[in-house]
């Protein structure tokens, strides 16, 4: 980042992780705008295989945190 320490970096984004955390554990979407998007999506309980013993196994539904980039940062990798 231009113009800042790297101390002052580094606390600016444990803010940003802090603040997306927060709003996460709370259900809510997070949208920085040209840069992309948090949400937390749920996943349905399904059927798998234990991966030792190859026997079926039922997984739990859960939630789990999910980012969708937006156009700016996937033009900018292009």
């Amino acid at each position: 980042m231009a113009g800042m320490t790297k101390v002052d970096a580094a606390k600016a984004l444990d803010t940003l992780s802090d603040v997306v955390t927060a709003a996460l554990k709370k259900g809510e979407k997070v949208t920085w705008t040209g840069f992309g998007t948090y949400e937390v999506r749920s996943r349905a309980a399904r059927m798998g295989r234990n991966p030792q013993t190859g026997a079926p196994m039922h997984i739990a539904a859960s939630k789990t945190p999910a980012f969708k980039a937006g156009k700016s940062l996937k033009d900018a990798v292009r």
